[in-house]
């Protein structure tokens, strides 16, 4: 099988350009938590306004445990809590939206998913009374465009709601889906699948909007696409076939990453595994449609964990930790030729972080995709450490640090002697002053076409706002800013820098 590497890199990721990271659920707002509405338009006018052309977002799903939006019911739906309830008091629909006090720099979820969602069902009984033909219409219309997902997602979270979790645990016609038993679901309870594809239309016809408003202000959304999805989501639970599950519809093996310097047991996941031979029967469809519909939400993805495309850590769904794992083979070229046909140049960002072999990097480098480079990454051993802004390829996109990491403050303030002399050395006396501003210079000046800074960077902010720390089951996801915590001299600086580095946007 040829490699991809001579086809047309996608122009996205073919020329010099700068972006920042941040999720939606970081913005301010008054409703507890970022959503589509204000404060994301403003977002982009600031990104904008500091000659950023790219915004990476994480993934627009629902999120699931912990809060993590890597552990979805829904690999295609938008999260419910992103949309915007200010748009929906204008449509007529919500006759208010009570401000309870929430915090301002966190996101209180166990307060705000309520709040939330009995604004959303507030706003679908408003839909329902007093929404105009056209409205219902536009609503009808959606659902047929989409049908292919929807209609198992709006049945799954009403099945979820009536028998809880997991589905594998639901009355065996609906675990299996009979066809007669959905119908029975569907006509008993069609309010309440009408109110999920209520609420995803909503959200569609948010997101699309504020898409636009970036494109007209010359700024690309970089989505985020998990390799794996949650064993209860309506995608394992509808395409049960494309994935490794026993006779009781339980995952027979689970994923996860084996021991390593930095966990002696590994990393077990829980999330269930493909059956790539399942999946290559019916040409990976369901990936072409996944990649599809993510690609009309956003411009780029960033495609999480590639390196399980190569070879994938299998662990038995009977072990409590992933020592006894092994590997197995992943799709490789098989599955990146087929959505190339499908789809043409791929926007993707692969995401090579962790234990990559040369067969990944092979694998990556044949699929013609950027890899990813991690400045925090850079200082633990000699001048050979690809992190090091001297060793960076062209096609490469190069971070401070990722939604994983500490921030740029954090790090450096937690950094050992020796790692902290050898960041000195390269970088300069600036580190003890600004790292944050210091090693997005470095990153900025290189050769890699892309770089991106999560905001908290941007801002230099210390560890207490970083966004996620690995293994912790509770705690994450929930930072969020104040427009009074940026001032006019980041994007100032932000944009100086671009610009001295040749990376502001193309003239529109």
């Amino acid at each position: 099988m040829t490699d991809l590497r001579h086809t047309p890199i996608h122009p996205l990721l073919s020329r010099r350009s700068s972006g920042v990271l941040l999720h939606l659920t970081s913005l301010p707002g008054p409703h507890g938590s970022g959503d589509l509405g204000a404060s994301a338009r403003h977002f982009i006018d600031w990104l904008a306004s500091a000659g950023q052309s790219l915004w990476q977002i994480l993934p627009l799903s629902p999120a699931g445990a912990g809060h993590s939006p890597y552990q979805s019911v829904s690999a295609f739906a938008g999260n419910p809590l992103l949309v915007d309830l200010d748009d929906l008091v204008r449509c007529g629909w919500l006759p208010w939206a009570p401000n309870p006090g929430f915090e301002q720099r966190s996101c209180e979820f166990d307060r705000v998913i309520p709040y939330r969602m009995g604004c959303l069902h507030t706003a679908w009984q408003g839909f329902q009374a007093r929404a105009s033909h056209h409205e219902r219409n536009e609503l009808a219309d959606f659902c047929r465009d989409h049908a292919h997902w929807l209609d198992d997602y709006a049945l799954f979270m009403v099945l979820d709601r009536l028998h809880g979790a997991p589905w594998s645990h639901w009355p065996t016609p609906l675990a299996r889906r009979h066809p007669e038993a959905l119908a029975s679901v569907r006509a008993e309870h069609g309010a309440d699948t009408g109110f999920w594809q209520f609420v995803q239309w909503r959200f569609w016809v948010q997101w699309q909007r504020l898409r636009g408003h970036a494109h007209s202000k010359g700024v690309h959304i970089v989505g985020d696409a998990p390799i794996f999805v949650a064993h209860h989501s309506a995608d394992v639970w509808a395409h049960a076939h494309g994935f490794l599950l026993d006779d009781t519809l339980e995952p027979a093996v689970v994923a996860g990453v084996p021991p390593d310097y930095f966990s002696a047991t590994g990393q077990r996941w829980g999330n269930p595994l493909y059956n790539w031979h399942a999946m290559a029967d019916t040409g990976y469809q369901w990936w072409k449609d996944w990649l599809a519909h993510l690609l009309r939400q956003v411009d780029m993805v960033r495609l999480d964990h590639f390196r399980g495309f190569e070879a994938h850590w299998e662990i038995p769904a009977t072990e409590p930790t992933a020592i006894s794992g092994r590997w197995q083979p992943g799709p490789g070229m098989a599955l990146f030729h087929a959505l190339a046909q499908a789809l043409g140049p791929l926007p993707i960002i692969a995401e090579d972080l962790g234990l990559i072999t040369p067969a990944v990097h092979q694998l990556r480098q044949e699929c013609g995709l950027p890899g990813m480079r991690i400045g925090h990454f850079a200082f633990g051993d000699g001048p050979d450490n690809p992190y090091r802004p001297h060793n960076f390829e062209p096609h490469t996109v190069a971070y401070t640090g990722t939604h994983d990491n500490n921030t740029t403050v954090g790090w450096w303030q937690s950094l050992g002697t020796t790692e902290r002399n050898a960041a000195r050395h390269y970088l300069g006396a600036g580190m003890d002053s600004a790292p944050h501003w210091t090693l997005m210079r470095a990153l900025s000046q290189s050769v890699a076409h892309t770089v991106v800074f999560p905001f908290q960077d941007v801002l230099g902010l210390d560890g207490t706002h970083r966004m996620n720390t690995p293994g912790l089951a509770s705690g994450c996801w929930a930072w969020r800013f104040d427009w009074s915590d940026v001032g006019h001299s980041p994007a100032e600086d932000l944009y100086a820098m671009t610009q001295a580095h040749g990376r502001l946007p193309a003239p529109r």
